[in-house]
Order: C-alpha cells, then sequence, then structure tokens
C-alpha cells in the first residue's frame, strides 16, 4: 500500500485519510488503489541508475514518504474513461518523478536540512549532488515521457517551464506587483500547474473525451492552490502539527504566507492589527516571544479570516470546474478534495 495516502490501519473506510479523499464506491478505490501500487513499484524501478550513489539518493526523498498527490489526481482523472488503459501508470510515474526532481532543487534553495522527516539530500550529500540528482530525475521523466507520445513531452516540458517561471518569480519577488496576487501567481504556477498537469494526464490516458479532460485540467490546477493555500492556514490556525510541521514554522522563517500578507496590507486601526503589522515588519521572527506574540495576534486578526474566505473561494471554484463531468463516484471523489479544504481551515 502507498503510505500517507492510506490508512494502513483501515480506519474510516473509503477515506483517504491523509487528503481527506472519500471513495464511497469499492470498485472504485480498488482500481485507485491498483494504479497507486503499480506506481510506486515503477517509481522504484526509474530512479534506478548503474551509479549506486545516483541510486541511493534519488530514492532517498521517494523512499521518505509523501502523499502521492499528483498519481492520485492521475488515477481519478482516469475514472472518467479507462482507469486499466496501457498508459495511465507511467503518465502517474512522469507527474510524481517531475514533482520529486522539484523538491531537490527547492531544498537546495532554501537551504533546507529536512524534508518529510528526514535529512534533505542536500544536507547528506551537498548541494551539487541534490542538484544533479534533481537533473536525473527530470530527465528520467522526460525519458518515461516520450513513451506515451508528443502531446505528452510537450505537456510535460510546457509544465516544467511553468515550474521554472514560479520559482522565479518566488525568488525575485513581487517587485511592481501587488504581494498577493504575486504569491497567488507564484503557487499557481509551482504547485496548480503539475497538479493540472496530472489530472488532464488521467483524463488523456484513460481516454476521456475532451470536455472532460479541460475540465480535469481546470479543477486540478485551482484545487492545487486550494491544498497550498489551507496548508499556509494551518501552519498559523493549528494547534497541532497538523500541516506536517510545527505551528508557525512559516512566520518563524519569515515566509510570507497569505495570513501574513493580509495582515501586512491591512489598514486596521485596532490595536491588535497595528501591533502585528510591527512584529510582522521585523522579518523572521526567531526571537520566541515575538513568535509567540505574533502567533497569537495572527489567529485572532481579520487577516486570517480572510485567508480562510480566499481558501473557500477556491474550493467552490474546484467544484465548479467538476460540472462538465458525469454525476458517479469518481466526480463525488473529487468534490470530497473541496468539502475537506474547507473544513481544515474552518
Amino acid at each position: 500500500m502507498v503510505e500517507d495516502v492510506v490508512n494502513p490501519a483501515g480506519e474510516h473506510s473509503g477515506q483517504f485519510g491523509a487528503l481527506g479523499l472519500h471513495l464511497a464506491d469499492p470498485r472504485v478505490e480498488a482500481s485507485v488503489l491498483g494504479v497507486l501500487d503499480r506506481v510506486e513499484t515503477e517509481l522504484r524501478a526509474s530512479v534506478t541508475s548503474a551509479d549506486p550513489l545516483v541510486t541511493e539518493a534519488a530514492r532517498h526523498l521517494m523512499e521518505a514518504g509523501g502523499k502521492r498527490f499528483r498519481p492520485l489526481l492521475v488515477a481519478l482523472g482516469a475514472q472518467f474513461g479507462d482507469p486499466d488503459a496501457t498508459h495511465v501508470v507511467p503518465a502517474a510515474v512522469v507527474m510524481e518523478l517531475t514533482h520529486l526532481a522539484t523538491l531537490y532543487h527547492d531544498d537546495v534553495m532554501d537551504e533546507a536540512a529536512v524534508r518529510r522527516g528526514a535529512p534533505s539530500a542536500n544536507s547528506r550529500w551537498a548541494n551539487s549532488v541534490a542538484i544533479l540528482v534533481g537533473d536525473f530525475l527530470f530527465a528520467r521523466a522526460a525519458d518515461i515521457a516520450a513513451d506515451l507520445g508528443p502531446e505528452a513531452v510537450r505537456l510535460q516540458a510546457r509544465t516544467f517551464a511553468r515550474l521554472v517561471h514560479g520559482q522565479i518569480a518566488e525568488t525575485v519577488g513581487p517587485r511592481d506587483t501587488d504581494p498577493v496576487a504575486h504569491y497567488l501567481h507564484v503557487i499557481a504556477e509551482k504547485t496548480g500547474s503539475l497538479i493540472a498537469t496530472s489530472a488532464r494526464f488521467g483524463g488523456m490516458f484513460g481516454g476521456a473525451s475532451a470536455a472532460h479532460i479541460e475540465a480535469l485540467a481546470g479543477y486540478g490546477e485551482i484545487i492545487g492552490v486550494a491544498f497550498q493555500l489551507s496548508d499556509d492556514l494551518l501552519d498559523i490556525a493549528s494547534e497541532s502539527v497538523q500541516s506536517g510541521k510545527t505551528p508557525g514554522t512559516d512566520l518563524r522563517e519569515g515566509v510570507p504566507t497569505l495570513p501574513v500578507l493580509y495582515a501586512m496590507a491591512g489598514d486596521d486601526a485596532d490595536a491588535a492589527s497595528v501591533r502585528l503589522r510591527e512584529i510582522l515588519a521585523t522579518g523572521p521572527l526567531v526571537d520566541d516571544a515575538l513568535h509567540a506574540e505574533a502567533l497569537t495576534l495572527l489567529r485572532e486578526s481579520p487577516a486570517l479570516k480572510r485567508a480562510r474566505e480566499t481558501v473557500r473561494s477556491y474550493a467552490e471554484e474546484a467544484r465548479a470546474r467538476l460540472t462538465p463531468l458525469p454525476e458517479g463516484p469518481p466526480r463525488r471523489a473529487l468534490e470530497s478534495l473541496c468539502d475537506y479544504i474547507a473544513d481544515r481551515t474552518s
């Protein structure tokens, strides 16, 4: 079974716990799980190299876990055609390899020490090895995509280009643009683009109609942005490690997520809002007392309420993108992700 997607204890039957996905139909659930199991096998094979070091480093993050959200979207998209079609599993592997490659590069740029609870590749093997392993994974993804046909190669390349543009935009900052609009653009490029292509690949290689493929891609882009934004809120609002990291981590590191951007751009004149803006203007909150004060103020701020409304609006837009798809268990599964995002941040 695929860790972090399937609940190994079998609790909440029909639910992919880490993602809030409900698959009420046993046949659909069995089909999706079958795809994900085969993806896991193919992933291990695809990152094998003649050089043992490359194999070890390339498997490092893959074996550390992950939600496999992109392969899941491929598997669900294929439900609107033939989920057993030959190219569905390789398409999902292409998407996950592309995603994994970006993580190696991101960790180098962020100077991250940990990824998925394990030492990051750059901290274990140095930056140069991590960068080259990321390149190797991109190359493997392109190699597999070549077997899927020229349209798959083109889409994967264009998605890769969007990922790069998003990373560049994040690196250089908003410049003369609105910081909130800039941030939403970065998320769409860095996160939404790959999830959109994953859903598109599922429909394409499952043999869905053109209208259904476009609906899936539109849904994928918006749900990808919604998930990232909801993680932003959980980093502030959760009292636990619900977001997968210690609450307030982004705040401590000076990462300007949506609630922080709304707070800094706000003009509320109450003492709490003014004080919050003063603290946030100082940059990364490494001082424990300031960090705790800012976290408390943010949790009670109009900015967090506004950010919740933004997340709900994205979740509802994602649901609206599903309208062209036929009613049935696959569509209801995709709708359950919208419900989950709205509920987890309320």
